[in-house]
């Protein structure tokens, strides 16, 4: 008997003993791999916290161009006990998206979207699938005419029914959000589900009063805490509004899309809606682990209605606030377009190269505008060596768009409104290498081309027929231009008057 329990208890020491020694050989081995990555310096976190308390919560951008002037243009930021790395500046944003496009060319996880999307659609997904549903999109858009003429002729016919809108009003203040929401969604919804809505139908406006309260509520500091915590999620409010409606939103494209596969004729696709549906077919017979399934057709089609109808219907109010705040732009754009296509014809995209101050003042606004300052957050893709740091793979990354268009070194007057940044001293248009509002590199936005199409006929074709002004009693001065807080960057609700010319 005493045999057996000196036995058990040698047994019992030595799992203790052996138990301890790998624990320690873990610890050790751990702790030395990861004193090979090295972060660089930024503001000295706090427990648990982080650095939220630096961030000004209506422009956390400003608070991470304002640290860069500190720590240089690559610091590390703690977001609650999570680093990220902030990128600042055209040089070090460019470096790492262009040149090393492939170490940081995935989404950032915010669980706010990472949640929802898991890994499916364009937007918010990585790895094959998103591989597969970008390739897809980009081929399939311009299969359906994006950047040709096709595309210009459903612009101009959007623009000749907003026109009539505009007209309506007869000169008198009114406020635009939703009347520029419904233009802009119904050129990509004749895309993407091969037909427009009214702007008076019910099913249209909500889509659309889902797509502008979800932009707004999602920038709230309850939010981006969430996305830091997300043990917040158990709290009522605003989240829980955002989870109805995007339920809301997803349960009515839903329907639009069995709607769509019911009148399905496969000689003849009219949308990107059909080519999906085509495709999954065919991958089904082919390939039994298709990533065509539902679930990323539904993701894309939000993905690419949302984003189509938010950046650029904000880009072009503020184009149209900016001209009422400085009306003596506004003339020379207006003599430039009477100059070059007079009052009758609509306006062509072959004219941007006739209209260089035009073209000058479309891409200023979009400086200016600054419509996604933060950027969507990127994440390394692998361990990532940059500019003497190492990071592993995983990483969060800020690639921080204000910091590039907004940099001194590159903008004369970056805090101004100012077209000249895009006029040579002949009064020529000049690209700019920091003009970089889409973003760039693997990440970069794929309706860039529709958008600088849609930018320029709208803009051109709406200040041909209209004069913008503030409403009476207000002066141009008086106009207020800070931005309402949000996912993106947009004017605050105003009244305005376009008076007819």
């Amino acid at each position: 008997m005493l045999a057996i329990n000196f036995l058990t208890s040698w047994i019992s020491v030595s799992n203790v003993i052996l138990l301890s020694f790998f624990t320690i050989c873990y610890f050790y081995f751990k702790s030395k791999n990861l004193k090979t990555f090295k972060f660089p310096p930024g503001p000295t976190p706090l427990p648990l916290i982080g650095n939220l308390l630096l961030l000004d919560g209506k422009k956390p951008d400003l608070t991470l161009m304002q640290l860069s002037e500190k720590y240089g243009t690559l610091y590390t930021f703690h977001m609650g006990t999570q680093k990220v790395v902030v990128l600042t500046g055209y040089d070090t944003v460019k470096d790492a998206l262009i040149n090393h496009a492939e170490e940081f060319g995935n989404r950032g996880r915010l669980p706010l979207f990472q949640n929802a999307c898991k890994d499916n659609g364009i937007i918010f997904a990585n790895g094959e699938s998103w591989k597969q549903m970008r390739r897809f999109a980009l081929s399939t858009l311009r299969d359906f005419g994006m950047g040709k003429n096709i595309i210009e002729q459903r612009i101009l016919e959007e623009s000749a029914a907003l026109i009539k809108v505009f007209e309506s009003f007869k000169g008198q203040p009114f406020e635009n959000t939703l009347i520029m929401s419904s233009a802009l969604a119904n050129i990509i919804c004749s895309i993407v589900f091969g037909y427009r809505f009214e702007y008076d139908d019910e099913k249209f406006i909500r889509f659309l009063k889902i797509i502008n309260d979800s932009v707004r509520i999602s920038g709230t500091l309850f939010i981006r805490l969430y996305n830091v915590f997300p043990f917040l999620g158990f709290l009522p409010g605003v989240l829980t509004q955002v989870i109805k409606n995007r339920e809301d939103f997803h349960r009515e494209v839903k329907k639009i899309l069995v709607e769509c596969k019911s009148t399905l004729n496969p000689s003849d696709i009219r949308s990107f809606t059909e080519a999906f549906f085509v495709k999954q077919e065919t991958e089904k017979t082919n390939n039994e682990a298709t990533y065509f399934h539902d679930e990323n057709l539904r993701f894309s089609t939000i993905n690419l209605f949302g984003a189509g109808t938010d950046t650029t219907s904000t880009t072009l109010r503020w184009g149209f606030l900016l001209m009422a705040r400085y009306p003596e732009i506004q003339r020379i754009v207006q003599n430039e377009i009477d100059n070059i296509i007079g009052s009758l014809r609509p306006p062509s995209f072959k004219d941007r190269k006739n209209m260089p101050y035009c073209n000058a003042v479309i891409h200023e606004i979009q400086r200016y505008g600054n419509v996604v300052p933060m950027n969507l957050q990127h994440e390394t893709s692998m361990d990532t060596h940059f500019r003497g740091y190492f990071f592993p793979k995983g990483t969060q990354v800020i690639p921080l768009l204000s910091s590039v268009l907004q940099d001194k070194t590159q903008w004369k007057t970056p805090d101004l409104f100012n077209p000249s940044h895009f006029l040579n001293a002949e009064g020529k248009f000049v690209k700019k290498d920091a003009f970089m509002p889409f973003s760039a590199g693997r990440r970069a936005c794929i309706g860039e081309s529709l958008a600088k199409m849609e930018l320029f006929l709208l803009f051109v074709a709406f200040l041909q027929k209209f004069t913008f002004c503030p409403p009476p009693g207000i002066t141009a001065k008086e106009l207020d231009l800070e931005p309402r807080l949000g996912v993106t960057r947009s004017p605050k609700p105003l009244l305005l008057c376009a008076v007819p010319r």
